[in-house]
């Protein structure tokens, strides 16, 4: 800690997306400093040369990556690196005696194998993959009380998951008839240039890509299947829209009984009791990305279909903060004791 009390904090990819988020959340958290910005490929810049938005707000050149430097400028670290940098850099940061927050994908399958399929790279080791607490904050929230490691969910399994859960554990939906049509923003493909989000390329188009390939469905399917007592398969279909931020999951699942959109908003509302950033929409309101955008919110709104016997549920969030920065920050104040709003009392920027 440092003199002030506050928890000294470093951001490793601090030049990414979700880095920079994390920077503007956490310039407003009570009870944290930042301490130190890193950047693997843009060490000794002031941060404001990639970013003139944060001119005079962080007055810092960015660090490379040391872990015996960290160990000295901070007691927890935020890693927003891609996927197989955390896997190597994580557990040097935990033997040097840090906390951290892991924003990639590398810890958040159990399963090495099943990572090593999905994501391409050599997993890390059973022991910081059983380490690793996931930290889906509305469902598993009480699991990061005290820990020393949490790995951050995926943005699309954010949104997914949390529109899914309820009705999966109350036994309301069939585990074989789930189709998840999810789009989202281009900040969630990186701040990389790819030709894939060229202007010209993603302007006034849409864009599916990675079908059933993508790298989130066995997260997905992995948490359904905790949640639900036996294995739960998904079909999930990933697109790219021309905005900047936000993901819309759309998912239908057939229906175990006859229930109503009443119904579903009941059961949501009595599971998310309590939980600040899961907002249920009254009956035949369905949320859109512009209402979240800039805020940890999940919306949920429903349609059910008793010709079909089909349900619709409908799960917006901002991709970049409740799908990386915000969530990572809800963990931290979940695994420090803390209220678990510090820092995070935005509303969503609209329109």
């Amino acid at each position: 800690m440092t003199v002030e009390g506050k928890l000294r904090t470093a951001i490793v990819g601090s030049t990414g997306y979700g880095g920079v988020e994390l920077i503007r959340l956490l310039q407003s958290h009570p009870k944290v400093e930042i301490t130190s910005v890193i950047s693997s490929s843009s060490a000794g810049d002031a941060i404001e040369e990639g970013f003139p938005h944060l001119t005079g707000i962080i007055d810092r050149r960015l660090d490379g990556v040391d872990p015996a430097q960290m160990a000295e400028r901070a007691d927890v670290v935020f890693t927003a690196t891609p996927s197989g940098v955390s896997a190597k850099l994580v557990p040097q940061l935990l033997e040097a005696g840090l906390k951290v927050v892991d924003l990639s994908g590398d810890f958040r399958l159990k399963d090495g194998s099943e990572y090593e399929h999905w994501y391409k790279h050599p997993a890390p080791a059973d022991e910081y993959l059983e380490q690793a607490v996931y930290g889906l904050c509305e469902v598993f929230g009480e699991r990061a009380a005290g820990v020393d490691f949490i790995s951050n969910p995926g943005c699309y399994p954010t949104a997914t998951l949390l529109g899914l859960i309820p009705a999966i554990q109350a036994g309301w939906i069939k585990h074989d008839s789930i189709i998840i049509d999810a789009k989202s923003g281009v900040t969630g493909a990186g701040r990389g240039t790819s030709l894939m989000v060229h202007y010209a390329e993603i302007n006034e188009n849409l864009k599916t890509y990675k079908i059933n390939k993508h790298q989130h469905i066995p997260e997905i399917e992995q948490t359904l299947t905790e949640i639900a007592g036996e294995k739960v398969t998904v079909t999930f279909t990933t697109h790219l829209v021309p905005m900047s931020r936000g993901i819309m999951s759309t998912m239908y699942a057939g229906m175990k009984g006859n229930y109503t959109d009443q119904d579903f908003v009941d059961l949501y509302r009595e599971y998310y009791a309590g939980r600040p950033y899961v907002r249920v929409r009254d009956v035949g309101v369905i949320p859109a990305t512009k209402e979240v955008s800039g805020s940890n919110y999940c919306d949920i709104g429903f349609a059910t279909d008793a010709r079909t016997g089909r349900v619709t549920i409908v799960s917006v969030i901002d991709n970049v903060v409740k799908g990386a920065a915000g969530q990572a920050i809800q963990n931290l104040n979940l695994m420090m004791g803390w209220e678990e709003t510090l820092g995070l009392g935005y509303t969503p920027v609209y329109p």
